[in-house]
């Protein structure tokens, strides 16, 4: 059954689950009619890995051939994504370098933040088991260290199936025991478990995933007792509830997912690679700054 599940366990991650039942968003992506839109997710059921790859090959399809329109129809349609956003001239993106509905979408409508006044929020929703998220991580943290004082960064957990839910409990109980430093040693695990065809720090039930947890907690210096008190407490669950709140808000479909101050959503694909979606995430705060 292990061996069953590990299985099961490496086809979702390869897949990094891009599709998942939820019910419709509060949230609508501003996107151009060239781009693909889609499928309804009441009734989808997890992706596989072949329906994923494909899925992630047309998305990155439609944005060529949406950066391939002709001139005058594209900034008729740029033009309007800019007022939809309602971001002033003055404050708009650098000419020509990155074209909304192609490398970012507008949110509409805007969705409530939760940082200080001054303050831009970015949020990036990922999964500690999706190989993207794994590989944008050394970004991040990179450019956590360099970026302006006004970004606020936040990371959310995707809540679709129970394996992102199980994982996601993991993170917020090493953040409420004020272990913010065992992500990236979680983050390090979970995929040296998948490349070792092992169980990802999740079991067949959900007292198998507790216990598997515990022992990684314990292993790295935190008391039993004190991560069973965490793993069910009302902090929690009340960042678990927010959390799939903010899936289902933003229609998360693809991990790792990034929203700037809840006017800009925006992917590793649409920017053009790692390097680059840390310079458009640069560029959607510091207009977003300029308001």
């Amino acid at each position: 059954m292990i061996r069953l599940l590990a299985l099961a366990g490496l086809l979702a991650i390869s897949a990094c689950a891009r599709q998942a039942p939820a019910p419709p968003p509060a949230a609508a992506t501003a996107t151009p009619e060239s781009q693909t839109a889609a499928p309804p997710q009441s009734s989808a059921p997890p992706a596989t890995p072949a329906a994923s790859a494909q899925s992630e090959t047309e998305q990155a399809t439609a944005s060529q051939e949406s950066g391939g329109a002709e001139t005058e129809t594209h900034a008729r349609s740029d033009a309007s994504l800019e007022k939809i956003a309602g971001m002033p001239p003055g404050a708009q993106l650098p000419s020509g370098k990155w074209q909304p509905g192609v490398n970012y979408d507008p949110v509409v409508p805007a969705q409530p933040t939760n940082v200080a006044p001054g303050k831009v929020e970015v949020i990036e929703v990922f999964w500690l088991a999706c190989p993207h998220c794994y590989d944008l991580e050394p970004f991040i943290r990179a450019w956590l260290k360099a970026k302006a004082a006004y970004i606020e960064f936040v990371r959310v957990p995707v809540m679709w199936q129970p394996i992102h839910r199980a994982h996601a409990r993991l993170y917020y109980t090493l953040e409420a025991l004020g272990q913010p430093g065992l992500f990236q040693k979680a983050f390090d695990t979970i995929h040296q478990l998948l490349q070792r065809g092992q169980p990802p720090l999740f079991g067949n039930t959900e007292d198998e995933t507790f216990r598997m947890q515990q022992s990684f907690a314990v292993q790295n210096g935190v008391s039993a007792d004190d991560f069973a008190k965490a793993y069910n407490s009302f902090t929690v669950n009340s960042q678990l509830q927010r959390a799939e709140e903010l899936t289902q808000r933003y229609h998360v479909q693809g991990v790792p997912f990034i929203a700037v101050n809840g006017k800009y959503t925006t992917d590793v694909v649409k920017a053009g690679g790692e390097a680059r979606l840390i310079e458009l995430i640069n560029d959607l705060a510091a207009a977003e700054h300029g308001h």
